[in-house]
């Protein structure tokens, strides 16, 4: 089990919480929620040791871009390919999005 820390450059905080994907099918799961405007602070808990040049460029690639929303992201890993945990993390931020939208058409 390996646990790597990550902070990257973040616009305003994200809208609301999501969770994309589901651990015990021995894929991934992202938990995501609000974080102060400006950071995005990534925790990746994986039961693959030694890709941290793996995670490391993934990360880079995916938060390294026009900044996202600032997020506290969870990632918890069971062997999930780099194109699963990018899919996931879209996902996760989409399903944010969709959660605010939904909430400004109710009011």
């Amino acid at each position: 089990m390996e646990k790597r820390e990550y902070t990257f450059t973040a616009g305003l905080p994200a809208a609301g919480r999501a969770l994309a994907g589901v651990v015990g099918s021995g894929d991934l799961e992202v938990l995501l929620q609000p974080h102060q405007a400006g950071i995005t602070v990534i925790v990746v808990n994986t039961s693959v040791d030694g890709k941290g040049a793996v995670w490391d460029a993934l990360l880079a690639r995916v938060f390294g871009g026009e900044p996202l929303p600032a997020a506290s992201i969870v990632i918890n890993d069971c062997g999930a390919t780099p194109g699963v945990v990018r899919m996931r993390i879209e996902q996760a931020y989409e399903e944010q999005a969709y959660e605010e939208l939904a909430s400004g058409e109710q009011a």
